[in-house]
């Protein structure tokens, strides 16, 4: 059984850090709605919201051929084009426009996602009146690194959760076999995608919703290994947690993995996947650095799940290793609730 779209939306907006945007942009969910159509409704109502504000504006350099002269004029360029005869300059100034890139990134994802095969018409209908209120604005080709120049601040900050809107669009959006159409596919059956999701999700869970560990981040730990010839080391590899929980006396290590096949634990031969097992337990061993924190830090195996809960405790030394799911398919509330118990 697939994860509820109302728990999709959940994750991404802990993912993204955007809880406080989720309650003002409303989606209403039933079981029917696609995952496409959960992203059009998030686009048609946080664009509705901006243009009530008022779209973002800001001075943009253009380069263009001018009556006289206005800006820098560009000499070499108006010489070469031999247009002084002509009263005519080419010069450099800036305009005070919308025609900036986060507008033209969420224009350009309207007008794709319009145009994607299996949308609701309605949801249609709502964003093809949305593009016609966007005057003066241009499309664009969209490519990833274009979402790293987006510039935020204190009074444009929305932006930010329409940019990881349009973001996940554009990554799960291709071109289809009739020309100007595309196909959104599922993010949610790529294994890769949906790790990283459930990695992010734990971690900024654990950042909003708790105060007892005042330190969560992910954590590189060194190898405990000697050696005289130092430029070895280039050759072990990297080891960095996917959550570590902190503060003045405890210490937690969560390892979230997220199986597309099961949902939960593989109880094959080997009971629990032997590869996630052994980095857990180096994690711990490594990170040892006489503290009593360290010494008698907790690890935890986190696993999905929309079976059944597994609650596994195994001791070695001063360390508790647990092995810990969560139903993705329960009511949030509970899946709220489960995460907190993890930790304590």
């Amino acid at each position: 059984m697939p994860i509820p779209i109302e728990n999709i939306y959940y994750l991404l907006c802990y993912a993204w850090n955007k809880l406080e945007e989720k309650e003002r942009v409303y989606v209403s969910v039933d079981d029917k709605t696609e995952l496409v159509d959960l992203f059009a409704k998030i686009l048609i109502n946080g664009t509705k919201i901006l243009l009530k504000r008022g779209i973002d504006k800001s001075y943009i350099d253009y380069t263009d051929e001018i009556v006289g002269v206005k800006g820098k004029l560009q000499i070499s360029q108006t010489l070469k084009s031999n247009l002084l005869f002509k009263q005519r300059t080419v010069c450099t100034f800036d305009s005070f426009s919308s025609n900036i890139l986060n507008n033209r990134i969420l224009l350009s994802t309207l007008y794709s996602l319009s145009r994607t095969k299996g949308l609701d018409r309605e949801l249609k209908k709502e964003l093809f009146k949305l593009q016609r209120m966007f005057s003066g604005i241009d499309l664009i080709q969209i490519n990833n690194s274009l979402f790293s120049q987006i510039k935020l601040n204190r009074n444009n900050r929305f932006y930010g959760f329409l940019m990881n809107v349009c973001q996940i669009i554009y990554e799960n959006t291709l071109p289809s076999e009739e020309e100007g159409i595309f196909k959104f596919t599922d993010f949610t059956r790529d294994e890769r995608k949906m790790n990283q999701l459930f990695e992010a999700f734990i971690r900024n869970f654990y950042r909003i919703e708790q105060n007892r560990y005042t330190i969560v981040k992910k954590e590189t730990i060194k190898w405990s290994f000697n050696s005289e010839d130092q430029e070895s080391f280039q050759f072990i590899p990297k080891m960095e947690t996917d959550i570590t929980l902190e503060n003045g006396t405890e210490k937690i290590i969560i390892d979230a993995k997220y199986y597309r096949e099961t949902m939960t634990i593989n109880y094959d031969k080997e009971k629990i996947k032997s590869n996630n097992l052994y980095q857990l337990f180096s994690y711990l061993l490594n990170q040892e650095d006489e503290t009593l924190k360290t010494m008698n830090a907790k690890g935890v195996l986190l696993y999905p799940t929309i079976e059944k809960e597994y609650d596994l405790q195994y001791k070695y030394k001063s360390h508790m290793i647990e092995i810990r799911t969560i139903n993705l398919n329960s009511n949030w509330k509970l899946i709220s609730e489960r995460l907190r118990e993890i930790i304590v």
